[in-house]
Protein backbone atom coordinates (compact mmCIF):
# COMPACT_ATOMS: atom_id res chain seq x y z
CA UNK A 1 0.00 0.00 0.00
CA UNK A 2 1.82 3.32 -0.52
CA UNK A 3 1.34 6.52 1.43
CA UNK A 4 1.11 8.91 -1.90
CA UNK A 5 -1.85 9.54 -3.47
CA UNK A 6 -2.18 7.30 -7.01
CA UNK A 7 -5.08 9.07 -9.04
CA UNK A 8 -3.94 7.97 -13.03
CA UNK A 9 -3.52 10.42 -15.06
CA UNK A 10 -3.99 13.52 -12.82
CA UNK A 11 -1.44 11.82 -9.62
CA UNK A 12 1.34 9.17 -10.43
CA UNK A 13 3.03 8.14 -7.48
CA UNK A 14 5.49 5.33 -7.53
CA UNK A 15 6.67 5.23 -3.89
CA UNK A 16 10.58 4.09 -5.39
CA UNK A 17 10.58 7.28 -6.98
CA UNK A 18 9.17 9.59 -3.96
CA UNK A 19 11.74 8.10 -1.83
CA UNK A 20 14.93 8.52 -4.33
CA UNK A 21 17.20 11.39 -4.30
CA UNK A 22 15.83 12.90 -7.66
CA UNK A 23 17.19 13.54 -10.98
CA UNK A 24 18.90 17.30 -11.38
CA UNK A 25 17.97 19.37 -14.33
CA UNK A 26 20.11 19.33 -17.87
CA UNK A 27 20.04 23.22 -17.78
CA UNK A 28 20.97 24.45 -13.94
CA UNK A 29 23.76 26.66 -12.61
CA UNK A 30 26.20 25.29 -9.71
CA UNK A 31 23.13 22.60 -9.72
CA UNK A 32 20.68 25.33 -9.25
CA UNK A 33 17.98 24.41 -12.10
CA UNK A 34 16.77 27.62 -14.02
CA UNK A 35 13.57 26.16 -15.82
CA UNK A 36 11.21 26.81 -12.04
CA UNK A 37 13.08 30.43 -11.27
CA UNK A 38 12.68 31.26 -14.99
CA UNK A 39 9.27 30.39 -15.49
CA UNK A 40 7.56 32.82 -12.59
CA UNK A 41 8.42 35.64 -15.45
CA UNK A 42 5.32 34.32 -18.07
CA UNK A 43 3.22 32.77 -14.89
CA UNK A 44 3.10 36.32 -13.86
CA UNK A 45 3.18 38.07 -16.95
CA UNK A 46 0.13 35.95 -18.96
CA UNK A 47 -1.83 35.60 -15.80
CA UNK A 48 -1.81 39.75 -15.54
CA UNK A 49 -3.26 40.44 -18.23
CA UNK A 50 -7.18 39.27 -17.50
CA UNK A 51 -7.28 41.90 -14.72
CA UNK A 52 -6.25 44.15 -16.84
CA UNK A 53 -8.04 43.50 -19.77
CA UNK A 54 -11.12 43.30 -17.52
CA UNK A 55 -10.15 46.82 -16.19
CA UNK A 56 -10.16 48.15 -19.54
CA UNK A 57 -13.34 46.67 -20.12
CA UNK A 58 -14.79 48.38 -16.97
CA UNK A 59 -12.79 51.93 -17.20
CA UNK A 60 -12.34 52.02 -20.96
CA UNK A 61 -8.84 53.63 -20.12
CA UNK A 62 -6.20 53.33 -22.44
CA UNK A 63 -3.50 52.63 -19.54
CA UNK A 64 -4.80 49.35 -19.10
CA UNK A 65 -5.23 47.57 -23.23
CA UNK A 66 -1.81 49.23 -23.34
CA UNK A 67 -0.27 47.26 -20.06
CA UNK A 68 -2.29 43.77 -21.73
CA UNK A 69 -0.15 44.79 -24.68
CA UNK A 70 3.06 44.62 -22.95
CA UNK A 71 2.24 42.20 -20.26
CA UNK A 72 1.33 40.13 -23.60
CA UNK A 73 4.94 40.65 -25.08
CA UNK A 74 6.73 40.19 -22.12
CA UNK A 75 5.39 36.85 -21.10
CA UNK A 76 6.02 35.56 -24.93
CA UNK A 77 9.51 36.48 -24.62
CA UNK A 78 9.97 35.20 -21.28
CA UNK A 79 7.85 32.02 -21.87
CA UNK A 80 9.93 31.18 -25.19
CA UNK A 81 13.16 31.23 -22.98
CA UNK A 82 11.12 28.92 -19.91
CA UNK A 83 10.01 26.88 -22.97
CA UNK A 84 13.93 26.50 -24.13
CA UNK A 85 14.67 25.33 -20.93
CA UNK A 86 11.89 23.14 -19.89
CA UNK A 87 12.00 21.66 -23.16
CA UNK A 88 15.83 20.36 -22.70
CA UNK A 89 14.75 18.77 -19.35
CA UNK A 90 11.75 16.92 -21.59
CA UNK A 91 13.72 15.69 -24.21
CA UNK A 92 17.11 14.55 -22.03
CA UNK A 93 15.30 13.27 -18.77
CA UNK A 94 13.65 10.23 -19.46
CA UNK A 95 11.47 10.25 -15.98
CA UNK A 96 9.44 13.14 -17.35
CA UNK A 97 8.36 11.68 -20.31
CA UNK A 98 7.47 8.85 -18.71
CA UNK A 99 4.67 10.44 -16.66
CA UNK A 100 1.94 12.25 -17.76
CA UNK A 101 2.25 14.99 -15.64
CA UNK A 102 5.47 15.73 -18.08
CA UNK A 103 3.55 15.76 -21.40
CA UNK A 104 0.52 17.27 -19.86
CA UNK A 105 2.56 19.84 -18.77
CA UNK A 106 4.60 20.39 -22.00
CA UNK A 107 1.66 20.36 -24.44
CA UNK A 108 -0.20 22.48 -22.14
CA UNK A 109 2.43 25.40 -22.25
CA UNK A 110 2.81 24.60 -25.53
CA UNK A 111 -0.87 25.76 -26.23
CA UNK A 112 -0.47 28.67 -23.72
CA UNK A 113 2.40 30.19 -25.59
CA UNK A 114 0.68 29.59 -29.15
CA UNK A 115 -2.78 31.12 -27.65
CA UNK A 116 -0.47 34.04 -26.06
CA UNK A 117 1.02 34.81 -29.99
CA UNK A 118 -2.52 34.92 -31.29
CA UNK A 119 -3.58 37.03 -28.64
CA UNK A 120 -0.35 39.75 -29.46
CA UNK A 121 -1.17 39.49 -32.85
CA UNK A 122 -5.24 40.26 -32.18
CA UNK A 123 -3.41 43.10 -30.35
CA UNK A 124 -0.79 44.38 -32.70
CA UNK A 125 -1.52 48.23 -34.17
CA UNK A 126 -4.32 48.38 -32.24
CA UNK A 127 -3.72 47.68 -28.71
CA UNK A 128 -7.99 48.00 -27.87
CA UNK A 129 -9.60 46.93 -30.35
CA UNK A 130 -9.31 43.21 -29.59
CA UNK A 131 -9.95 42.81 -25.64
CA UNK A 132 -13.43 42.67 -26.04
CA UNK A 133 -14.43 39.65 -26.52
CA UNK A 134 -11.48 37.19 -28.19
CA UNK A 135 -8.63 39.04 -25.96
CA UNK A 136 -10.19 38.63 -22.82
CA UNK A 137 -11.24 35.18 -24.00
CA UNK A 138 -7.89 34.29 -24.97
CA UNK A 139 -5.85 35.83 -21.86
CA UNK A 140 -8.23 34.06 -19.61
CA UNK A 141 -7.98 30.16 -21.13
CA UNK A 142 -4.12 31.27 -20.91
CA UNK A 143 -4.21 31.73 -17.55
CA UNK A 144 -6.25 28.82 -16.84
CA UNK A 145 -3.96 26.58 -19.03
CA UNK A 146 -1.22 28.30 -16.65
CA UNK A 147 -2.74 27.07 -13.70
CA UNK A 148 -3.28 23.75 -14.84
CA UNK A 149 0.20 23.14 -16.32
CA UNK A 150 1.55 24.76 -13.18
CA UNK A 151 0.21 22.01 -10.91
CA UNK A 152 1.78 19.53 -13.12
CA UNK A 153 5.16 21.36 -13.22
CA UNK A 154 5.03 20.94 -9.76
CA UNK A 155 4.27 17.45 -9.59
CA UNK A 156 7.18 16.80 -11.66
CA UNK A 157 9.39 18.61 -8.90
CA UNK A 158 7.84 17.05 -6.03
CA UNK A 159 6.25 13.95 -6.71
CA UNK A 160 9.07 12.72 -9.89
CA UNK A 161 11.84 14.59 -8.49
CA UNK A 162 13.07 16.36 -11.35
CA UNK A 163 15.17 18.87 -11.92
CA UNK A 164 16.12 18.67 -8.00
CA UNK A 165 19.76 17.70 -6.57
CA UNK A 166 20.07 14.22 -6.48
CA UNK A 167 21.92 10.78 -7.86
CA UNK A 168 18.93 9.27 -9.31
CA UNK A 169 18.24 7.23 -12.27
CA UNK A 170 17.41 9.30 -15.27
CA UNK A 171 14.34 6.61 -15.83
CA UNK A 172 12.00 5.39 -13.39
CA UNK A 173 13.62 4.08 -10.62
Amino acid sequence: MTQTPNIPPLIESDEREYRDSGVPSTVAIAGHPLHPLIVTFPIAFLTAPVLTDAAYWFTKDLFWAKASYWLILGGIITGIIAAITGMSDFLKINRVRQHSAGWIHMTGNVIALLLTAVNLFLRWGDTTGAIIPAGLTISLIVASTLGVTGWFGAELIYRHKVAVIGYGPNDRP
